[in-house]
């Protein structure tokens, strides 16, 4: 049977000079979700947008806006980011934070709250606040820039982290963030991710936005083999 898969266009790969344009174009293409990575030059090694092109884009779309925050000390922020439309806000236990209260101070804004690892951090840096979150990212690249290569030592990773939900009867969605393309989604898929953040395979100029929303698309839904 087929799965349902939402798929999150990342605007780090976007054309920024025609950004509202694109948003409007996935939007229509039939996106779930507008993914905004936020970089401090800190936490990762690039800079990215803050709350004023969150507001922006807020105008732009009536998809939910979820904001990643890459950032050190993410409860400095979230507070604005919260003010400027995110519909949601994805933080990190590696950026030096207190995750449960950085969670409980998203929680009091009305929306949802994701929490994200990298590559090299273990489950168990999540596991304790899996029940307070709606999203639970793996990030399937060192973080900091798009167009990188898809890690497969994740999926593993991946595979415990949706048994660990279901034993639980926990409802978090399982997202994926690095190196998703129509190659490497079906495995992601496989393995128990619900939500495929994509950028560089959404926006580029191989074929158009919708095009590629399509391939991706069809790529991650596909039947499953008839055992």
């Amino acid at each position: 049977m087929s799965r349902m898969i939402k798929l999150a266009p990342s605007i780090l790969a976007a054309d920024f000079a025609r950004l509202g344009e694109q948003v409007r174009e996935v939007e229509a293409a039939g996106a779930d979700y507008i993914h905004v990575d936020v970089m401090d030059g800190h936490f990762v090694p690039n800079i990215t947008i803050g709350p004023v092109v969150v507001k922006a884009l807020r105008g732009a779309t009536r998809l939910p806006l979820n904001v990643h925050l890459m950032i050190d000390e993410p409860e400095r922020y979230i507070d604005a980011f919260a003010a400027a439309g995110a519909d949601g806000l994805v933080v990190h236990p590696e950026a030096g934070s207190q995750l449960h209260r950085a969670i409980e101070q998203i929680r009091r804004h009305g929306i949802h709250v994701g929490v994200a690892i990298n590559p090299g951090t273990p489950l168990s840096a999540i596991e304790e606040v899996l029940p307070e979150v709606d999203m639970a990212l793996i990030m399937s690249v060192d973080p900091g820039f798009g167009g990188q290569e898809f890690i497969e030592d994740v999926l593993p990773k991946v595979r415990r982290l949706r048994r660990l939900l279901d034993e639980r009867g926990l409802a978090a969605e399982v997202a994926i963030d690095g190196g998703i393309t129509p190659e490497t989604a079906p495995r992601c898929v496989e393995a128990g991710v619900r939500v495929l953040v994509a950028g560089t395979a959404i926006f580029n100029e191989r074929a158009s936005i919708a095009e590629n929303m399509a391939r991706l698309r069809e790529s991650a839904t596909q039947e499953e083999p008839r055992g």
